[in-house]
Parts: C-alpha cells; sequence; structure tokens
C-alpha cells in the first residue's frame, strides 16, 4: 500500500468512527437523552471526536506494519442511561446504533458498486474502501469486550445474576481487548472476506 493509499484509508477510517460515535448520540436523543447534545458531540467534526491512540496511533500502526485487518476507534459519545425512557431498550438501541450505521454505510455503497459501471478505477477503489472499512468496524465493534459495542449489547441482554461475571470482564478490559487485539483480530478476517464478497460481489 502506498502512502496516497494508506493516508485515503486512515481518513475513511476516521468519518467512519466519528458516524459510528454520532449515531450513539442520535440514538440515545432518540430514548430521552441528551446528553451528547449538550456535550457537543452531535456533529461530524471529526476533532470533538478523535482518540489519539483509537484513531490516529492504531490505524497507522495497522497500516504501516501491513495488517490485514484496519480497524480503531473514536472517543464514546457520553450518554446517561438514567435518563432513557426505556432503560432495556433504550440502551441496547444506543450500544446497537453504530454497528447498524457501519453495516448500513458498507451496504449502501456495496450496492452502489454492484449497480455503477463505467466510471474509472478510482470510484471503484474509494468505493471499495468504504464498504471494507465499515465492514470492519462493524465486525470489530461486534466483539463482546468493553468498551466494544458488542460487550453492551451482551451485557443488556444478560440477567442481573451475571453482574459477577460482568464487572469482572470491565475490570480487565483493557487487558482483554490488547489480547485480543494482537492474538485473535486476525480471525476476523475471513468473516470480513466473506461479508465483503456477499456485499460487493468481489475478493478482497
Amino acid at each position: 500500500m502506498n502512502a496516497t493509499d494508506a493516508v485515503f484509508y486512515i481518513a475513511v477510517l476516521i468519518m467512519s468512527v466519528v458516524i459510528h460515535e454520532v449515531s450513539h448520540g442520535f440514538a440515545a436523543e432518540a430514548f430521552g437523552d441528551k446528553t451528547a447534545r449538550y456535550a457537543g458531540r452531535l456533529t461530524l467534526n471529526p476533532l470533538k471526536h478523535l482518540d489519539i491512540f483509537g484513531s490516529v496511533i492504531l490505524p497507522i500502526v495497522l497500516v504501516v506494519s501491513h495488517s490485514p485487518f484496519l480497524f480503531g476507534w473514536a472517543k464514546p459519545v457520553p450518554y446517561n442511561p438514567n435518563n432513557l425512557s426505556n432503560k432495556k431498550w433504550g440502551t441496547l438501541a444506543v450500544a446497537s446504533a453504530g454497528v447498524i450505521t457501519n453495516f448500513s454505510i458498507a451496504i449502501i455503497f456495496g450496492i452502489l458498486l454492484r449497480s455503477v459501471s463505467g466510471l474509472g478505477a478510482g470510484f471503484y477503489f474509494i468505493t471499495s474502501v468504504i464498504v471494507l472499512v465499515n465492514l470492519a468496524l462493524g465486525i470489530f465493534n461486534l466483539v463482546p469486550i468493553p468498551p466494544l459495542d458488542g460487550s453492551k449489547i451482551l451485557f443488556s441482554l444478560l440477567p442481573s445474576s451475571t453482574y459477577r461475571i460482568i464487572g469482572f470482564i470491565e475490570q480487565y478490559s483493557l487487558i482483554l481487548l490488547l489480547v485480543f487485539i494482537v492474538f485473535f483480530a486476525e480471525s476476523l478476517r475471513p468473516i470480513l472476506a466473506y461479508l465483503f464478497n456477499l456485499v460487493t460481489g468481489l475478493a478482497i
């Protein structure tokens, strides 16, 4: 991957994680919580959302090391579950919003990729990157390790009797996440390849 392609990949990733986070805020607002709006986080301005490690350093390291799986994250959009009109379903909706948004973007651009022809290699490259990055974000965020969305989705569905297990996972979440990234992130690649082919009809 040349420097220009790397910069474009990272730019798409940053905007995708920003949209991901903003969708959490809008989902919370739909259930009555305006915390994100009051915090000025319902904006697509990336400077309001960037996490130095998750949005910049990690993606650069992954690109430079030719990682087959590009992902990252932004600063979580704040919300107060106590303000939600329905705490259980509101929490689930907020947790799911980012992943649903990333998959929706991937599907929309995948349909565009399948439907349009004759626009040149640049169009296909750009569209493919948008699909690939958003699928990767959606898949990665479904991993049930805090602070990823998959953990919030899972925890919102588990009975209260599992609070000790949840507490243990949350206590060691950073270590668990780093172990997953280093040793197990590669296991997500076949899922990514399958979904990319399903959405676009192309192979990675």
